[in-house]
């Protein structure tokens, strides 16, 4: 399982119980960057490097996050405990929160929707949500590392992110006839 090609044009994902293709969101060069997931050592190796204990627990959530992008914390549990047996809901939690903290993960949350986590960090780029089936995917900039960066009027804030968010209509949910 682990090892595995995750770039989402290359095929179908599940998110929740769902099955979907999202090939058409995300960018070619980003595919090119990400070819797999990361193995058990390099795991380890980031793990160590952001000065984090190696446990079993932590490996199996960052290996969950990395192999399932946007996933949301119920997801992640589901899939830990495929890997590792039994696994309390708090410590994906303080896992997940550590890994945040520590800058190999990302937490989302799109308005109304619950705090999805992504192990793309350290790049500007934003999301597009279905509307309908709630699936999340990743968006490159338009113009360049971090144009939204430059506000037109920053009000004496000094801007560090921007965080944009795309809503629409996966594939699957706009070919479906509205009732």
């Amino acid at each position: 399982m682990w090892g595995q090609p995750v770039c989402p044009s290359v095929g179908r994902f599940r998110f929740g119980r769902q099955p979907i293709q999202v090939s058409f969101l995300i960018d070619s060069s980003f595919c090119g960057r990400l070819r797999t997931v990361p193995t058990t050592s390099d795991v380890e190796r980031m793990l160590r490097e952001a000065e984090l204990r190696v446990t079993r627990p932590r490996v199996a959530v960052l290996h969950a996050v990395h192999e399932h992008p946007h996933a949301e914390t119920e997801s992640i549990t589901g899939f830990v405990r495929e890997n590792l047996g039994a696994v309390s809901h708090q410590a994906v939690y303080d896992v997940l929160r550590a890994l945040t903290a520590a800058g190999l993960v990302r937490r989302i949350q799109p308005p109304g929707s619950l705090a999805r986590y992504e192990a793309r960090v350290g790049d500007n780029h934003h999301h597009v949500v279905c509307r309908s089936c709630g699936t999340v995917a990743d968006v490159d900039c338009a113009t360049g590392e971090a144009p939204c960066l430059t506000a037109s009027d920053d009000h004496g804030f000094a801007i560090d992110e921007a965080e944009v968010i795309y809503w629409g209509l996966c594939p699957g949910c706009s070919a479906v006839p509205s009732s």
